[in-house]
């Protein structure tokens, strides 16, 4: 397994080694040990899998301290433009994009740390997977508009097909007003 540092504290781009043959291919998507002597230290509680349309954009998404989630995302089917905004206030990429294509021809993942927001635009019809290190919780989750001005985010989609829950989230600067802890 190859890790890419991206110039985000945390957050790395993974790529698998991947074995073929005549009757298919193998690699290993996840190892502890793997992960653990890259820094990588999260206990994965819960994994959820998602499918999207093309022209899908699900996000910007987070959960609010004590319930912060870390994601492990990658697509087992298709290919999405994986987005992340860093929304540490403490860190040196605070208010920063991310972009990262997860594509299932290369089986590549991305390591989301705690205090991200994250959402992906479906730029295929795309079965979307990850692990979370805290449970699901009603009550803490939040986000960020996905078409935010001051993020101004190019998701790769004309025409987006977006949520009336995505739609209602706060902009980044509404946010940061709120002064909401992520982690």
């Amino acid at each position: 397994m190859t890790i890419k540092e991206t110039g985000f504290q945390g957050l790395v781009e993974i790529f698998p080694r991947i074995f073929e043959d005549d009757r298919g291919f193998f690699f290993e998507a996840y190892n502890k040990e793997v992960f653990n002597d890259h820094g990588i230290l999260y206990d994965f509680v819960q994994d959820n899998q998602s499918f999207s349309k093309k022209g899908v954009i699900r996000g910007l998404h987070m959960q609010l301290a004590p319930y912060a989630q870390a994601k492990f995302v990658k697509v087992i089917t298709g290919k999405v433009l994986d987005v992340v905004v860093d929304m540490r206030p403490e860190s040196d990429t605070y208010g920063k994009v991310y972009y990262c294509m997860l594509d299932s021809k290369l089986n590549n993942s991305l390591m989301i740390p705690e205090g991200f927001a994250h959402g992906f635009a479906a730029l295929e019809d795309s079965v979307f997977s990850y692990k979370c290190s805290n449970l699901y919780h009603k009550a803490s989750e939040t986000g960020i508009l996905y078409n935010d001005e001051t993020l101004n985010i190019d998701w790769g989609v004309e025409n987006p097909i977006v949520s009336e829950k995505d739609l209602e989230l706060p902009t980044f600067r509404e946010f940061v007003a709120r002064n909401e802890t992520v982690h």
